[in-house]
């Protein structure tokens, strides 16, 4: 039989949470953003749950195919916009909308030999410093596209750095409103953080929301609000069993560097799952698990192929009990993706992305 680590996508989460989301933008249009083969969940697994959504918002041409493929026929955005002159092609071939950010995207739009003109999406830096043109340089940039016969509809766009903290959306939005007032065209600024939590004040300049985290069920906010507190629901359960189980005596050690000893007699079980599945590495004693349903806890190092657990909580498991990494368990008790990733020092941003190839996939 198969090693039994799954990774499981579910449907009717993703559909609930894609309307949740829409119910937080009101009139505003949404984008699901599916960069990173849908942040790990995999594009075609994920779209009968997502195929309500106004767009899709992804980086590669290549997963811009991968829909179109699936008979998606809405809009689509290259959020970083083309890396090259020939990708111009693929977008008029495809029908795809992109960003600009940079002037060299530009001098490549404005070579452009078509007879289609492109909708494009002027990005403002209004503070996060990765792309886009700084708002005393927007306007100039809006007046180069808007010249060009190869462009059609010029909508403006920014990205929020502090959403999701004390700092909030105020200066930023400020800053694009100042640089964008009087200019034609659809605004699309709020990520999953500022659509749930900065709906209100963005509302009236918000024509297109483009949640990613969200999507899949976890809190953009955590440990602030849990997915819960926002009504999502995990949109993957990674999950295995326990293949072994061991009795430590007291002053036993679990694993590599001895970095669990146990202070009393206890059972622990070996799980078929570790770094080189995604789990990761620097987790450690503590982390959250759930076996049977149960909430326990990790211990010890995770190893490539294996991690421990402490079976205390659940006297009753042996060999072949359902063990989940994160998701939602055969009883329906859940595990958030968001408290794991806390425990290991990161987020679920990563958790979900890196899921190795090695693992199955079940929708």
């Amino acid at each position: 039989m198969p090693r039994p680590i799954l990774a499981t996508v579910h449907t009717e989460a993703l559909r609930q949470n894609l309307q949740a989301l829409q119910v937080a933008a009101g009139d505003a249009r949404l984008w699901a953003v599916v960069k990173a083969n849908a942040y790990g969940h995999g594009i075609e697994r994920v779209f009968e749950g997502l195929r309500a959504a106004d767009g899709f918002a992804l980086l590669d041409l290549h997963e811009a195919q991968r829909l179109r493929a699936l008979d998606w026929r809405g809009p689509i955005l290259l959020l970083e916009g083309i890396f090259e002159a020939r990708d111009l092609e693929l977008c008029s071939r495809l029908g795809l909308w992109h960003v600009i950010h940079c002037n060299e995207q530009i001098d490549m739009l404005a070579a452009h030999k078509t007879q289609l003109p492109q909708r494009v999406f002027l990005k403002m830096n209004s503070g996060m410093n990765r792309l886009g043109f700084k708002p005393e340089r927007f306007r100039a940039a809006w007046t180069r596209l808007n010249a060009l016969p190869q462009v059609d509809e010029i909508s403006l766009m920014t990205h929020f750095s502090d959403a999701d903290g004390p700092a909030g959306v105020a200066a930023q939005f400020q800053a694009f409103e100042a640089a964008t007032h009087d200019l034609p065209g659809e605004r699309t600024l709020s990520n999953s953080a500022a659509l749930l939590r900065h709906a209100e004040a963005l509302a009236e300049r918000s024509d297109w929301v483009r949640p990613g985290i969200a999507v899949y069920g976890s809190a953009a906010d955590f440990p602030q609000h849990s997915a819960g507190h926002w009504g999502l629901q995990p949109a993957m359960t990674l999950s295995s069993k326990l293949i072994a189980v061991q009795q430590l005596e007291t002053g036993d050690s679990v694993g590599y560097g001895a970095t669990f000893t146990a202070d009393r007699a206890m059972r622990i079980g070996v799980v078929a799952c570790g770094y080189a599945d995604g789990y990761p590495r620097h987790s450690g004693t503590g982390a959250p698990v759930l076996v049977d349903g149960v909430r326990t806890r990790l211990l010890g190092r995770v190893s490539m192929d294996m991690l421990t657990v402490d079976l205390s909580p659940v006297p009753s498991a042996g060999i072949g009990s359902e063990v989940t990494l994160w998701g939602t368990s055969a009883s329906g008790a859940v595990l958030p993706i968001d408290e794991v990733a806390a425990a290991a020092g990161t987020v679920s941003y990563e958790l979900m992305c890196a899921v190795a190839a090695r693992v199955p996939f079940a929708a």
